[in-house]
């Protein structure tokens, strides 16, 4: 029983390595066959008179920077859809910090957080000033302070 074992593993081998000698005959010939064909172009290309030469290299650099420039686009709106994205979870972030904001100024000054250390690092749109300054009435002698200094 054992010797029936060794023998029928060894059968097994023996047809998994025709099998991958068979593949690897099938993939030279394919590479030999590509071989033989881009020699011929080379060839043909060296019979063609110098101004066809520099036109066949020139349709392959135009299909070349073609192909590229696809590349480049679909990257460009990859981007351009991330940029979207993020610039309405800005949006949603802003419109948070902002009623976050509103709903601490409703509150008595008793009930509010006294952590003057937390800062909100949110960018805002650019407003135009004329001049005039907001402020809330107990901020007033702070303010005037402030601006003596």
């Amino acid at each position: 029983p054992l010797l029936r074992l060794l023998e029928s593993q060894l059968q097994e081998q023996r047809r998994e390595h025709e099998e991958e000698m068979e593949a690897l005959r099938n993939q030279v010939d394919a590479m030999q066959e590509e071989v033989e064909k881009q020699q011929q172009a080379f060839l043909q290309s060296l019979q063609l008179s110098p101004e066809i030469q520099v036109e066949f290299g020139l349709q392959r650099e135009i299909t070349r920077l073609t192909n590229e420039n696809l590349d480049l686009k679909e990257l460009v709106e990859k981007l351009e859809k991330n940029e979207k994205k993020l610039k309405k979870q800005l949006k949603i972030y802003m419109k948070k910090v902002q009623d976050f904001e509103a709903s601490e100024t409703m509150l008595p000054e008793e009930r509010r957080p006294h952590d003057h250390n937390m800062q909100v690092a949110v960018q805002r749109k650019e407003k135009e000033f004329q001049g005039m300054l907001e402020y809330h009435k107990e901020d007033e002698p702070l303010l005037i302070q402030n601006l003596i200094i």
